[in-house]
């Protein structure tokens, strides 16, 4: 997944509330792309869902797997959208399900930042909350070189 297409489908979705997370967002964070990523990863608001899912139909991107309440993925056949849904409360903190049990992940206020993509500024989260959801599992490569440029950018402590 290129830039561009980040860049289109986030004025696809615009002025609904959505930011970037995962690889993506770490590097709208840094400012430049710094590996080839699979996906993108989208946080939105859950009151939200519905327009957001019309205008990337729009974009030709339907539903390939559905685990909700945690997430579901959608696709346009040659890039894949990873889709996390969150309910916000009054003072701007939301939280997303974390398991059919319960469980939910904190999204605190402060951590919805921007950062650019191809030089446009884009929502996205704070390398706080990224640090935070890169915990809990063996690190893949990747995840190490994400956590490494957090480091270097922010000097941020992470667990790995």
């Amino acid at each position: 997944m290129d830039a561009r297409t980040v860049l289109r489908v986030l004025a696809a979705v615009t002025p609904n509330a959505v930011w970037l997370a995962g690889g993506w967002g770490i590097d709208a964070l840094l400012g430049r792309q710094t590996r080839e990523h699979g996906d993108l990863d989208l946080l939105h608001r859950l009151d939200e869902e519905e327009a957001v899912l019309a205008a990337l139909a729009a974009l030709g991107y339907r539903e390939t797997l559905d685990l909700r309440p945690v997430r579901f993925v959608l696709s346009d056949g040659a890039t894949e959208l990873d889709l996390h849904p969150l309910v916000f409360a009054a003072d701007g903190s939301a939280t997303q399900e974390a398991d059919d049990a319960g469980a939910v992940f904190p999204y605190p206020a402060d951590c919805f930042v921007t950062g650019h993509v191809g030089g446009v500024e884009v929502p996205c989260v704070s390398a706080a909350q990224q640090v935070f959801f890169h915990q809990g599992y063996a690190p893949r490569p990747r995840d190490l070189a994400d956590m490494r440029r957090l480091r270097e950018a922010f000097g941020v402590d992470t667990h790995f």
